[in-house]
């Protein structure tokens, strides 16, 4: 697994963030970011737009509702377009060790994936900086439906 990590030095990113909160929130709140893209013509400008998203909050014991929460990159001019449901963010960017996670349909397997990246931390000479949020890329058109999808794990790290 060690060898399947690699170090990424992420740019500043403008994002377009979206939020969800319930037992399943990832598909209701990527459904919301893709709607949006929709409708601003964002998924047929021809450009490659990153999707990063994260619990938001964690899970917490006894309860199945957690949030999540969805950056989609834009434009560093991109002004706000009135759209409520949107909030807009500068990530800061930084460096991360970076693990590839080819998810099962329910996700089961990312739990796992996200444990062999702390281990690798733990065995590196790199530390973990709390102020700097982990991400998980989308990587490939958005998934919605049943099937298999592929995240990068993103850990920041510090030396």
């Amino acid at each position: 697994m060690n060898n399947n990590v690699r170090l990424v030095d992420l740019p500043p990113l403008r994002v377009a963030s979206f939020h969800a909160y319930g037992a399943s929130p990832e598909r209701v709140v990527l459904a919301q970011m893709q709607a949006w893209a929709e409708r601003h013509g964002y998924l047929d400008d021809g450009q490659q737009h990153r999707i990063f998203g994260f619990d938001n909050p964690i899970p917490s014991p006894g309860s199945p509702n957690y949030g999540y929460e969805v950056w989609f990159e834009v434009a560093p001019e991109q002004a706000g377009d009135g759209d409520e449901t949107v909030t807009w963010k500068e990530m800061p960017g930084g460096r991360y060790a970076v693990l590839r996670c080819e998810a099962l349909p329910d996700g089961s397997n990312i739990p796992a994936a996200w444990e062999a990246l702390a281990r690798w931390l733990e065995e590196s000479h790199y530390h973990y900086p709390p102020q700097r949020q982990c991400l998980e890329e989308h990587l490939g058109h958005l998934a919605l439906k049943p099937g298999h999808f592929v995240l990068d794990l993103y850990l920041p790290i510090e030396e």
